[in-house]
C-alpha cells in the first residue's frame, strides 16, 4: 500500500468504510510525516498531536459502529492561518500580531470540522498574507518539496508545501490575488479558488475567497461539497445551490476554451512556461474543444492602481499598531505600505476603482468563451529567501497579472500542474470558469489530470 500520508480523502474514507484503516493509523503516520520533516519545511504551526489524535480515535469508534459523522470523517486537513479556529490565536504570519486566541471556528474550518476531518494543525503565511512567498516575521522560513531553495510560494505557502510533501490529503487556503493558486503551481498541486462568496469566510472582503489544496481534483470536489454551504457571518454568501460536486465527467467536443499566454500586464510568462500550458491546450483540442487566443484584459493602470489602494488598507492597518508592535512587521512588507503614507484621496479613489474596471473589462472578454486558459504564474518558483520575484517593494505584485484578475471579476479559477521546467521544478496552468461555473472548472480540471502525461513521483524530503 502507498504510505498512508500520500493517499487521498477518497481512498481513505473507502478504506474506513471496508474497516481496512482506521483514522488513528492515518493520523499517526501523518503526525510521524510532520514530525520528521518540519526542520526542513516550516510549513505548520500551533501543531496539536494530542488533540489531533483525541479526534482520531472519536472518528475511528463512529466509523466501527458503521456512523460517521460527516463526509469527512477522519480524514487529516490543515487550516490557513489566516482562517479562525476556535481556541488557537490567528498571528496573519507577523510578529506585530495579538495572541488572543480565536472564540469561535470561520465558516470554512467550522464546515470542515462539522464533516468530521481532523484539523491537527495551522499553516503558515507570510506577515498579512501579503507575499507570495513563505517570508515571514513570526514564522521560520517555509520551503518548497520539490526544491528546498525555493518558495512554497504564497499567502498559502504552509498549504502548498503541506500539500506537496504529503502532510495529509486536505488542506484550505485563502486567495485575494493568487494566493491559493500560485503556491499550487509552484508546490505541483491542485487548488481552487471558488467563485466570490461560494466559500463563506470571515472576515469577508472584495476578492478574498477560502478554497481547498489538495493533490488531486477528486479531492478538491469534495471538501467543496462540505466548504459550500452558506454562513450568514459572509455577507457575500451566496445562497444555497444543488451542486453535484462530485460529478466531475464533462465532454470537452465543442467547448469554447481561451488561451491567454500574455496577461496584458506585470512579468512576462517564460517561454518554458509558455510551452507547457500550450502543450496543455494542444490536449483540449484534440479532444475536441474549440480552443482560440484570448487577449489580456488587465492593463499597467489597473495592476498599479490596486497596488496603491492595497498599500493604502495596509498602511491603514499598521499605523493603527503601537510603535513597539509595529517595528516587528516585515521591513519588506512596511517598506511596500509606508509608500502610501501620503496618497491622496483622489489617487486612492482612482485606485480602487481599478477593482470595477477588471470586473468591467474581463466579463467584455470572456463572453464568447465556456474557459479559459493560462499560465497560474509566468515563472517558475523563486529563491525561498525573496519576498518576491522582483524584491522590489515598488514592483511587487509583477507576477500576479495572470491570477489577480479573477479574483477581481469574481469567477472560478484553478492551479494544475501542466509540466516541469528544465530543473525539475512544477509549472502551473490555469484554468478559469464563468462566474459560478465552479463545478465546471472542476470538471476541466479532472478532464486535464486525465489527459496530461504521468506525473514524475512527488517529492521525497530528506529529514
Amino acid at each position: 500500500m502507498t504510505d498512508l500520508p500520500d493517499l487521498s480523502a477518497v481512498e481513505l474514507l473507502a478504506l474506513y468504510r471496508d474497516r481496512r484503516v482506521s483514522p488513528v493509523e492515518v493520523m499517526t503516520a501523518v503526525l510521524a510525516r510532520v514530525e520528521a520533516l518540519e526542520p526542513r519545511l516550516a510549513a505548520t504551526w500551533a501543531l496539536d498531536p494530542d488533540a489531533a489524535l483525541a479526534d482520531a480515535r472519536a472518528s475511528e469508534a463512529r466509523w466501527a459502529k458503521g456512523a460517521p459523522i460527516g463526509p469527512l470523517d477522519g480524514v487529516p486537513a490543515t487550516v490557513k492561518e489566516l482562517i479562525a479556529t476556535k481556541g488557537v490565536a490567528k498571528p496573519l504570519g507577523s510578529a506585530a500580531t495579538d495572541l488572543t486566541p480565536e472564540p469561535a471556528d470561520a465558516p470554512p474550518a467550522a464546515r470542515l470540522r462539522e464533516a468530521g476531518a481532523v484539523i491537527f494543525c495551522k499553516t503558515t503565511s507570510p506577515d498579512f498574507g501579503m507575499l507570495s512567498s513563505g517570508l515571514s516575521s513570526f514564522h521560520r522560513l517555509s520551503r518548497n518539496p520539490w526544491d528546498l531553495s525555493k518558495t512554497p510560494g504564497g499567502s498559502s505557502a504552509g498549504a502548498g508545501g503541506a500539500a506537496a510533501a504529503g502532510y495529509g490529503p486536505l488542506h484550505l487556503g485563502t486567495d485575494i490575488g493568487g494566493s491559493i493558486r500560485l503556491p499550487a503551481g509552484w508546490c505541483g498541486v491542485y487548488g481552487l479558488k471558488p467563485s466570490n462568496g461560494r466559500v463563506p469566510i470571515d472576515p469577508p472582503y472584495i476578492g478574498r475567497v477560502a478554497g481547498p489544496m489538495t493533490r488531486t481534483v477528486a479531492d478538491s470536489a469534495l471538501m467543496m461539497s462540505v466548504l459550500s454551504a452558506p454562513d450568514w457571518r459572509d455577507h457575500m454568501s451566496l445562497p444555497l445551490a444543488d451542486i453535484a460536486w462530485t460529478d466531475l465527467d464533462i465532454d470537452l467536443k465543442g467547448l469554447r476554451i481561451g488561451l491567454m499566454l500574455d496577461a496584458g500586464a506585470g512579468a512576462r510568462a517564460e517561454p518554458q512556461v509558455v510551452e507547457a500550458v500550450t502543450a496543455a491546450s494542444r490536449l483540449f483540442a484534440a479532444q475536441g474543444a474549440i480552443v482560440e487566443p484570448f487577449a489580456p484584459f488587465l492593463t499597467r493602470e489597473m495592476l498599479d492602481g490596486l497596488d496603491l489602494f492595497w498599500r493604502t488598507r495596509s498602511w491603514s492597518d499598521i499605523s493603527a499598531l503601537p510603535p513597539d508592535r509595529a517595528a516587528r512587521i516585515l521591513p519588506y512588507i512596511d517598506a511596500w505600505a509606508r509608500a502610501a503614507k501620503d496618497a491622496d484621496g483622489l489617487s486612492v479613489y482612482r485606485g480602487f476603482h481599478q477593482i470595477h474596471r477588471m470586473r468591467e473589462a474581463g466579463t467584455k472578454a470572456f463572453q464568447p468563451f465556456d474557459f479559459v486558459l493560462s499560465p497560474t504564474a509566468p515563472m517558475p518558483a523563486f529563491a525561498a529567501e525573496l519576498p518576491s520575484p522582483t524584491n522590489d517593494p515598488a514592483r511587487p505584485f509583477e507576477h500576479i497579472g495572470f491570477t489577480v484578475p479573477f479574483n477581481m471579476t469574481e469567477q472560478p479559477a484553478a492551479s494544475i500542474n501542466c509540466g516541469y521546467t528544465a530543473d525539475g521544478l512544477p509549472i502551473g496552468l490555469q484554468i478559469v470558469g464563468r462566474r459560478f461555473d465552479d463545478l465546471g472548472v472542476l470538471r476541466l480540471s479532472r478532464a486535464y489530470e486525465r489527459l496530461r502525461p504521468v506525473q514524475r513521483p512527488w517529492p521525497v524530503v530528506e529529514p
